[in-house]
């Protein structure tokens, strides 16, 4: 048989055996033909038409982020720079933006960042879009036009998401409605920000309710506060159940958490596992807008990841912002990402870090229903080839995205990082790889 392409000698990741238990480091060649992957086995033989040599680097699915927001990305500085740092400024200064974009500046931007998240391995992004008002139809106009254009590279996940409120805002009902009429994947809110906390629980009520209706599913901001006294995730956990949404909701954020008392988290997480609710914690943002107002101890925000995947809840890491009115920096790298998490959790176990990797990638994936998505045969052929040797050297060196595949094609590739060294006695080259374990 004849293949469009054969990875010849990839570290994997992980393979399940038989008994569903997973044996690390297997080394093996992975076929692809017509987009898809055709075979993995020890040694593949057959001809193809491109052949990679990956000489045991890690090959690994790609680098998925559940959580961003790609209309207002690259804005940095437009019209001025958050002073603060603050939530509520950020969220004041993506408002004097809005109404001066224009349709082509959201795109224009979107399909950037889209161009560096190709090269960087990250191949499925779920991405808010602010339906607040009529002039922020224009995001949804736009990102629309972008999940096309990138469709044979990126998997793009819409969220209709009514920044300044659902109720608080007198347009944002009839334009989330309108954004979801026009295609919009998901249904989401933001509870917190209503202008009372009986507005936030009407607002996931009637969101949640929307989402039944239409079979669609929910991915709220949920407690993006310091306040332990913003428990909208206690509600939208109650409405999950009582919709039949299990399995099609998350709690983006869910930073309250981090200050509320342990008794009551004690009784919240076993809510959130039942209902089946994902969380996505954002380390890089929640750790740079959380505590503000905090002099010492400082809180940091990001909520308590390891007693929910204690309680069995699945867990993603995102993104969230970069270079735009709440985030500074960013470089589209997910690794990134999971570093950050791995540090601020406290993650540092090897069983705990290879998580955070799954926690970009296969969870991640699963929190999105990515059902074409990871590393078997009959799926599809995206992958990435990383400078590494296992999962958690992968996060440690934030690696080299060696060769990016795309849906069966190479859209990116780089050479190894491997710096020239002019030292007495010493080689001549350095490499940052752990010894293999």
């Amino acid at each position: 048989m004849m293949f469009d392409l054969i990875v010849k000698g990839g570290t994997l990741p992980s393979k399940v055996r038989e008994d569903g238990s997973i044996k690390e480091g297997t080394i093996a060649d992975i076929a692809i033909k017509d987009g898809k992957i055709a075979a993995i086995e020890p040694t593949i033989t057959a001809e193809a038409g491109e052949i990679i040599d990956a000489s045991g680097t890690l090959v690994a699915p790609p680098l998925v982020d559940p959580h961003f927001h790609m209309d207002a990305t690259l804005s940095y500085g437009t019209p001025r720079i958050n002073a603060s740092g603050t939530l509520l400024e950020g969220i004041n200064l993506w408002g004097e933006l809005k109404p001066i974009q224009t349709e082509e500046d959201i795109e224009t931007r979107a399909l950037a960042y889209c161009d560096w998240a190709a090269s960087m391995g990250l191949l499925a992004i779920r991405t808010h879009v602010d339906t607040s008002d009529e002039d922020g139809l224009k995001g949804v106009r736009a990102l629309l036009s972008v999940r096309d254009k990138v469709k044979d590279y990126i998997d793009l996940q819409l969220v209709a998401f009514p920044q300044d409120g659902y109720f608080r805002s007198p347009t944002a009902k009839d334009c989330t409605l309108r954004a979801l009429d026009l295609g919009v994947d998901i249904v989401g809110g933001i509870p917190h920000f209503e202008r009372t906390m009986e507005d936030g629980r009407r607002s996931v009520t009637e969101l949640c309710e929307v989402a039944a209706e239409r079979g669609l599913m929910v991915d709220m901001h949920c407690d993006e506060s310091d306040d332990p006294l913003s428990r909208h995730i206690e509600q939208l956990a109650l409405e999950t159940q009582r919709l039949g949404l299990q399995g099609r909701v998350a709690g983006s954020h869910l930073t309250s958490m981090h200050s509320m008392d342990n008794y009551y988290v004690s009784k919240l997480l076993p809510l959130i596992a039942e209902a089946e609710v994902s969380a996505i914690p954002n380390p890089l943002i929640n750790i740079v807008l959380q505590g503000r107002h905090d002099t010492y101890p400082k809180r940091r925000g990001q909520t308590r990841v390891p007693e929910m995947l204690k309680q069995g809840i699945r867990v993603g890491f995102g993104q969230d912002c970069v270079l735009d009115p709440w985030y500074s920096l960013g470089t589209a790298d997910m690794l990134d990402v999971a570093f950050m998490g791995l540090h601020v959790a406290q993650m540092t176990s090897p069983a705990d870090m290879r998580k955070c990797f799954d926690m970009v990638t296969v969870d991640s994936a699963a929190i999105m229903g990515l059902e074409d998505y990871g590393l078997a045969v009959g799926k599809k052929a995206s992958l990435v080839l990383l400078d590494a040797n296992d999962p958690i050297d992968a996060i440690r060196l934030r690696a080299t995205r060696l060769t990016v595949i795309a849906k069966g094609k190479v859209i990116s590739q780089k050479p190894r990082d491997m710096p020239k060294l002019s030292l007495p006695g010493r080689p001549d080259t350095v490499t940052r790889r752990a010894p293999k374990r």
